[in-house]
C-alpha cells in the first residue's frame, strides 16, 4: 500500500520523507505522538519503517553499482581501439 499526496500532507509528513515507506511513516507518527515520543513504544511500528527505508536504500546502492558497473564496461571497451593496420603486415 502506497500512501497517497493528500494522505502524506493530511499527516503533516515533510517532504523528505514521501516516499516508499511513507505509508508506515504515518501510523508511527501517530504512536509517537500519542505515546509521548517515548523510545520504548511504538517499537514494532518503528522496526517495519526502518527495515523498509534499509530495503530502500539497498535496492538504490545495487542499482547505482550496476549503473557503474555498466560505465566501467563501457569505458573499457572505448579503450581499446581497433588497430588500423594489422601486425602482420609490417613484419
Amino acid at each position: 500500500m502506497i500512501a497517497t499526496q493528500e494522505e502524506m500532507v493530511e499527516a503533516k509528513v515533510p517532504l523528505a520523507y514521501r516516499d516508499q515507506c511513507a505509508h508506515l511513516l504515518i501510523p508511527l507518527n501517530k504512536c509517537r505522538h500519542a505515546e509521548l515520543y517515548l523510545p520504548w513504544k511504538c517499537e514494532a511500528e518503528r522496526h517495519v519503517y526502518e527495515k523498509c527505508a534499509y530495503e530502500l536504500v539497498m535496492e538504490r546502492m545495487l542499482k547505482m553499482q550496476k549503473i557503474q558497473e555498466q560505465k566501467a564496461k563501457l569505458k573499457q571497451s572505448q579503450k581499446q581501439p581497433i588497430p588500423l593496420i594489422s601486425k602482420t603486415a609490417n613484419a
